[in-house]
């Protein structure tokens, strides 16, 4: 993996740990919404996993975002 994919990585579980935070939501609350492992979760947020779009989806779901403005408002080079 290069640099840029643990940055993309860590930022989107950065990213999801605010609205998690921000909903008042534990981890397992989220897993359970969303259908994950809270272990799988912590490492999604920790950027040590590599989820898929269908989890991605699940996810932004779980905390009433949709996908476009959850990846919208992510920090992360376009080019």
């Amino acid at each position: 993996k290069t640099d840029k994919d643990n940055l993309i990585q860590r930022q989107f579980g950065l990213r999801l740990k605010e609205l998690r935070d921000a909903k008042g939501m534990t981890q397992e609350d989220l897993a359970e919404k969303a259908g994950l492992f809270r272990t799988y979760l912590s490492r999604i947020e920790t950027g040590t996993a590599n989820p898929t779009l269908t989890v991605i989806h699940q996810l932004a779901s779980a905390v009433s975002e949709t996908l476009q403005a959850f990846c919208d408002r992510l920090k992360l080079d376009r080019t």
